[in-house]
């Protein structure tokens, strides 16, 4: 099988995890009302997403809709405990801080197959609905977890991919693959499993893309799984924000991002708009889910990945090396 979205854009809901910012209840739900008005279908969460406030808030949102309407995605490899933790000082690896304003659920690694049907159950009563279409395992990689990452993979393969295999051919679910922000494990989960894609978040993008062309694009459309983009405006850096990689982006991005905007005004092109429209030009993808926290940013989004760009504006990107020669662009 492999991954069919219902659309190109899709809603990312790790902002509704209350990242970086406490948002108002009121406000989450309205933005996923929102993005289910302006006819987005495809809707992806994971427990980790402000230790299960995320998939309160979707799964609050969205029992008003018919269930065979949209697409539902979320991700494995942590449990949320009734206990609870200090949000803030939460060990999130490259990513500490990142949810401190969610709930105070303890969080606990758990990649067995058995940790992985009970996170499916818990996820299920958190969403308000009786399954999922997708499930991703979610960051068995370096930056969550260190020298040790390759270890931790290995038991995700072995538990967690064993099971959602299994699921899938039992028609339980319709596809898995993994959610992670770093290429490297998704070309092993290619060598070593059968995924049917990823959720690769902030590595095919205007910004980041080298590794993903040379590695992960070509291996992922020679078998058919296909790539969700997450993390399209790398963390907020490429759509006028301070954030990169979750953390406050450094003195090189920041001069790169000048480069990509300096072009963008030159041609009248929202660098906004490339970020979202550039992925979509490579065959492997299937669509981007960017997030949002506010109503207002679903149309704005949506209007963005429609704007007309010039093929001077990405042939001059081209030219200054500011993307790969090997990229597709959307006008080629």
């Amino acid at each position: 099988m492999s991954i069919h979205l219902p659309g190109r854009i899709g809603f990312g809901t790790a902002p509704l995890g209350n990242m970086y910012r406490a948002i108002p209840e009121q406000e989450a739900l309205a933005t996923v009302h929102a993005a289910w008005d302006q006819g987005i279908r495809y809707f992806d969460a994971a427990p980790l997403y402000g230790a299960g406030l995320a998939e309160r808030r979707l799964g609050e949102a969205l029992q008003h809709y018919p269930r065979d309407a949209y697409v539902l995605s979320t991700k494995v490899g942590r449990r949320l405990l009734d206990e609870t933790e200090d949000a803030a000082s939460r060990d999130l690896g490259e990513k500490g801080g990142l949810f401190e304003h969610g709930l105070p659920n303890k969080i606990v690694y758990d990649y067995s197959a058995d940790g992985t049907l009970r996170a499916i159950e818990e996820s299920l009563k958190r969403l308000k609905t009786d399954r999922l279409d997708i499930v991703w395992i979610h960051d068995p990689a370096k930056d969550f977890h260190g020298e040790n990452w390759r270890a931790v993979f290995h038991q995700a393969m072995s538990g967690a991919a064993t099971a959602l295999t299994r699921l899938r051919e039992e028609g339980v679910i319709k596809g898995w693959g993994l959610g992670v922000n770093r290429v490297e494990p998704c070309v092993m989960a290619l060598q070593q499993a059968d995924p049917d894609g990823f959720v690769l978040a902030g590595r095919y993008t205007l910004l980041d893309h080298d590794e993903a062309l040379a590695s992960l694009m070509p291996a992922a459309e020679a078998r058919g799984a296909r790539i969700v983009v997450g993390g399209p405006y790398n963390s907020g850096v490429l759509a006028g924000g301070a954030h990169y990689e979750y953390q406050k982006a450094g003195t090189d991005v920041l001069h790169r991002v000048g480069r990509l905007q300096q072009v963008g005004a030159q041609f009248g092109v929202d660098i906004r708009a490339a970020a979202l429209q550039f992925p979509l030009a490579h065959p492997a993808v299937a669509g981007v889910i960017p997030g949002a926290s506010q109503p207002g940013r679903i149309a704005e989004n949506l209007a963005l990945a429609k704007v007309a760009i010039p093929p001077a504006f990405w042939s001059a990107l081209r030219e200054q090396g500011l993307v790969s020669p090997h990229a597709p662009l959307p006008f080629d």
